[in-house]
C-alpha cells in the first residue's frame, strides 16, 4: 500500500511538470515548422492542458481500466467547474467574459450532450471514439473562426514569448523529454491508483473520479489560484470550458479507440449526470451574474460546496 502511494505522489508531481515540458516543446517545434501562433495555441496549447488526462487513460485502457479513464474524463470536469471555479472565485469574483456566453458555453453543452449520447448504450467502442474526435474537429474550427475574426489573443504573453524564444533543437529536445515523462508518470499513477483501488476494494471508476481526476485537475487550480491572488484571473472561465471540452473530445474517446470498454452504469447515471447538472449552473450562474459581470463568492461557496457534497456521496457509496 505504502509503495502504491508513493506510486501517486510521484506520479503525479512527474506528470505536472512532464506536461509543461511537452506542451511548450510541440508548440515551439510546431512555430519553428510555420504553423502560425493563432493555430498553436488554438490546437496544441489548448489541448495541453488535457495531456494529462489523455496520457493517464491511454495507460489505464491499455491496463484493461477502462472506466478509470472514463472516470478520470468526467471527474476532472466536475472539478473543473466546482472546484477550480469555486475556489478562484472564493478568494476573489472571476470577472465574466461575455462573448463567452456567444459560442464557448453552447458549444460546451452540446459537446456534454453528444459526450452522453456515446454513453447512454453503456459502452464505449470506436464509433463513439470517432464521434468525439470528429466533434474535436468541428469544435476546433469554430473556434478558430471566432479567434481569427476577433483577433483576440490565445495564449498568455509569458507562455507566448516562451514558445516563440525557444530554438528547434531545445523544442525537440523537450518535446522527447516530456513525452517520455508523461508515459512513466502516467503509468506510475495508473499502477499505484488501480492497486489502492483493489486493496480498499473500490471500483476503478471511483478511484477515476477521485484521486486520478483532482490530481489532474490540481494544475489548473494551481494557476487559478495564483491568478485570482495577483489579480489577473479574468480567464479562469475560458480555460475551464476549454479544458472540458478537450476532456470529453480527446480524453473520452480513448479507452474506445483502444478497445470495446463496458461502461459502469454509475458513470452515467451517476457522475455523466452530476457533470451535466454542474454545466447547467454555470451558464445559470452566467446569465444571473451577466449585468454584474463577475461571478461572485456566493457562486464560488455554492460550487465548492457541491464539490464536497459529490466526493462525500462516492465515499459514503464506497463504503
Amino acid at each position: 500500500m505504502l509503495t502504491a502511494v508513493v506510486a501517486v505522489i510521484a506520479g503525479l508531481v512527474l506528470l505536472v511538470w512532464s506536461a509543461d515540458k511537452f506542451v511548450i516543446g510541440a508548440a515551439a517545434t510546431a512555430r519553428r515548422l510555420g504553423m502560425s501562433p493563432l493555430l498553436v495555441g488554438l490546437t496544441i496549447v489548448a489541448m495541453g492542458t488535457s495531456a494529462p488526462e489523455m496520457f493517464v487513460s491511454a495507460m489505464a485502457s491499455l491496463d484493461g481500466a477502462g472506466n478509470l479513464a472514463i472516470g478520470n474524463a468526467l471527474g476532472s470536469n466536475i472539478a473543473n467547474i466546482a472546484l477550480v471555479l469555486g475556489i478562484t472565485a472564493l478568494i476573489s469574483p472571476i470577472p465574466l467574459q461575455k462573448k463567452l456566453l456567444k459560442k464557448e458555453l453552447p458549444v460546451l453543452v452540446l459537446i456534454s450532450i453528444i459526450g452522453g449520447l456515446t454513453l447512454s448504450d453503456l459502452e464505449l467502442n470506436l464509433t463513439d471514439a470517432l464521434i468525439l474526435l470528429c466533434a474535436m474537429v468541428v469544435s476546433l474550427y469554430l473556434m478558430f473562426l471566432g479567434s481569427s475574426e476577433s483577433g483576440e489573443q490565445i495564449v498568455e504573453e509569458d507562455e507566448a514569448a516562451e514558445i516563440e524564444n525557444t530554438p528547434l533543437r531545445k523544442a525537440l529536445l523537450e518535446l522527447a523529454i516530456g513525452l517520455v515523462a508523461l508515459v512513466v508518470a502516467s503509468k506510475l499513477l495508473v499502477w499505484g491508483a488501480t492497486d489502492i483501488a483493489h486493496a480498499f476494494g473500490v471500483s476503478d471508476l471511483i478511484i477515476g473520479l477521485t484521486i486520478v481526476a483532482i490530481g489532474t485537475s490540481l494544475p489548473e487550480l494551481a494557476a487559478s489560484v495564483a491568478s485570482a491572488l495577483k489579480g489577473h484571473h479574468d480567464i479562469a472561465i475560458g480555460n475551464v470550458i476549454g479544458s472540458n471540452m478537450f476532456n470529453l473530445l480527446t480524453v473520452m474517446p480513448i479507452p474506445g479507440l483502444l478497445a470495446v470498454t463496458q461502461v459502469d452504469p454509475q458513470a452515467l447515471y451517476r457522475d455523466y449526470a452530476v457533470m451535466m447538472v454542474l454545466t447547467a449552473a454555470l451558464v445559470i450562474m452566467f446569465l444571473i451574474n451577466y449585468r454584474r459581470g463577475t461571478l461572485g463568492r456566493f457562486s464560488g461557496l455554492l460550487l465548492t460546496t457541491s464539490f464536497v457534497g459529490y466526493m462525500m456521496s462516492l465515499y459514503l457509496m464506497a463504503s
